[in-house]
């Protein structure tokens, strides 16, 4: 198992440079003294692991070393063969299905277990899609309106840096010149998407980094939420709302309790889908939204 970390820490670095003891730790589950005791057996070993200290400090290989072996053998070839079905399936990409056609060719794939069928993904607007994706690569600010989830629209410029699949939707990863700030915008949200000859007003991080510092200031307001559900509905809450089991209610029912966003729109819709089947305990400001729903629904057919 060391060994095993150890060779899983030194592409770690390899990979993403200098990074803290304590990001390390986290990573592969084990303390800051462990990872302290494995870099000394990498410097052991004779790979160049460097010590930065201060606040921006961290492990980093030396920029001259390099592993020259061939890394993959048969089982790594299979992982990724299956990832790269799953992105065939998730984008019309010629680019990925030739790489694809040449990992097949090789005849070191094994057999995995796995199945990843992303094409619902295709669903939506290819050719928004094919114009972003296209003004991402050539590094152009493109321009669309956007409908936020208050219901404002305006129109945007911004500087695209990747499409992201994730939350059950596209987004468009995009540098705002206007708020000098990095944001997410919902491709369902876009019309008039217009990409523009203008060339970006800088360089930019890598997507994922960006993603990153994104997630570790997310602004966005939480909620939890308790409800009392039917047996009936139970498997649709925890598919669409993610509610887990906390116990039973006093009728038999089953009490769960959910973290729901407040800025987004799904997680109610659902709730009201389940009709009597599902009701709110907690908090009150939510009961008293779904009371009002209701009452509005009940007006509008009766």
């Amino acid at each position: 198992m060391k060994i095993e970390r150890l060779y899983a820490l030194t592409l770690y670095l390899l990979n993403h440079g200098r990074t803290s003891a304590a990001r390390l730790a986290e990573y592969f589950e084990v303390s800051v003294r462990t990872i302290q005791r494995d870099i000394d057996s990498l410097c052991l070993a004779g790979i160049p692991v460097v010590s930065i200290h201060g606040s921006a400090g961290g492990y980093e290989v030396s920029e001259e070393y390099r592993l020259e072996r061939q890394l993959a053998v048969a089982d790594d070839y299979s992982y990724i063969q299956t990832a790269l079905k799953g992105l065939v399936s998730a984008i019309a990409d010629r680019k990925a299905s030739a790489v694809l056609e040449k990992m097949m060719a090789t005849g070191k794939a094994q057999e995995t277990g796995l199945v990843l069928d992303f094409s619902a993904l295709r669903e939506g607007d290819p050719e928004k899609l094919r114009l972003l994706r296209t003004s991402v690569l050539q590094k152009q600010v493109v321009s669309f309106t956007y409908t936020n989830n208050r219901g404002e629209t305006r129109t945007h410029r911004v500087e695209p840096i990747a499409l992201l699949y994730r939350w059950y939707a596209w987004y468009l990863l995009a540098y705002s010149s206007v708020r000098d700030d990095y944001r997410t915008y919902k491709l369902v949200r876009m019309s008039d998407v217009t990409p523009t000859q203008m060339p970006f007003s800088r360089e930019h991080r890598a997507a994922d980094e960006i993603l990153e510092a994104i997630d570790r200031t997310d602004t966005r307001a939480y909620t939890q939420v308790t409800i009392c559900c039917k047996p009936s509905v139970v498997a649709r809450a925890a598919e669409y709302l993610r509610g887990r089991i906390i116990d039973t209610c006093e009728n038999g029912d089953l009490r769960m309790e959910l973290t729901v966003d407040e800025s987004e729109f799904f997680w109610f819709g659902a709730l009201l889908a389940m009709g009597d089947a599902v009701e709110v305990l907690a908090p009150e400001s939510v009961r008293e939204r779904v009371r009002e729903a209701a009452e509005k629904i009940v007006g509008l057919y009766s």
